[in-house]
């Protein structure tokens, strides 16, 4: 196959675990539409599962370190890029030097659910609600986020008991549905396929956070820069080689 034709998307796990990276891929890669091609990568430091703000803070350096490593490879020029971690690490900044259009799993729930009105949110991790609250508001969704339901097993190990994930999330859909929502987002890249399995479980459409980051990248409705800036902005110290090797093809002075 000539894959110099094909159109390239790239797909950042943040975290360490290359269950969820390969979880990730047995999802989404099936539903590839033909001379598309879904680079999926896990990053290389951090935690293993992205649980509260210090391994979310580290996420959006390993993705924006990722991504370096990717745009540095001829060949590679893309056409979206896809954080896979329901709370986006990296977005904003990713969304500033990639020159392409970048959503995560969160955004890109945010974008399907808001279209049936109101919603919300179950996942894995306590620690997770207020994060994800500051995050909707700074989309523009906190008026739409009616409830947030988290369940005291991590994503992580949700995905690694799928008959203890299937009973929690069940009760956890139900409780959700009693907050006046229209929908409820199923969040996180280890969660990815179980909305299909719990829809018998739920009166309310269940939206699959990895399944809507794919949908809404390629279906191109995820929001872009707001300038064309490709590349990084500000010199640095102390990083990898990589990062000193993407210049701001507008500012390549700087």
């Amino acid at each position: 196959m000539d894959t110099t034709a094909l159109r390239r998307y790239l797909l950042i796990n943040p975290n360490t675990n290359a269950l969820t990276t390969q979880r990730l891929s047995d999802v989404l890669q099936p539903q590839l539409p033909p001379g598309v091609l879904l680079d999926v990568q896990t990053a290389r430091f951090g935690a293993p599962y992205i649980a509260c703000e210090a391994s979310h803070a580290v996420a959006a350096h390993a993705c924006l370190d990722v991504w370096t490593e990717h745009r540095g490879t001829p060949g590679n020029a893309l056409a979206g890029v896809l954080i896979g971690c329901f709370g986006d690490p990296g977005l904003f900044s990713l969304r500033e030097v990639s020159g392409c259009p970048v959503t995560g799993l969160a955004e890109a729930s945010f974008i399907q659910a808001s279209t049936h009105g109101p919603f919300a949110i179950v996942t894995g991790g306590e620690r997770w609600k207020p994060m994800l609250q500051r995050l909707a508001i700074s989309l523009g969704y906190g008026a739409q986020l009616r409830h947030i339901e988290t369940v005291a097993p991590t994503g992580a190990a949700l995905q690694a008991d799928p008959d203890m994930a299937i009973r929690c999330l069940s009760q956890a859909c139900q409780n959700a549905a009693q907050s006046g929502a229209a929908s409820i987002i199923l969040g996180g890249a280890g969660l990815a396929g179980y909305a299909r399995l719990l829809q018998a479980h739920c009166p309310l459409p269940l939206i699959d956070s990895a399944q809507a980051g794919w949908e809404v990248l390629y279906g191109q409705l995820a929001p872009k820069a707001p300038t064309d800036h490709d590349g990084f902005y500000a010199p640095w110290v102390g990083l990898p080689p990589a990062f000193t090797q993407v210049p701001d093809k507008v500012n390549p002075g700087i």
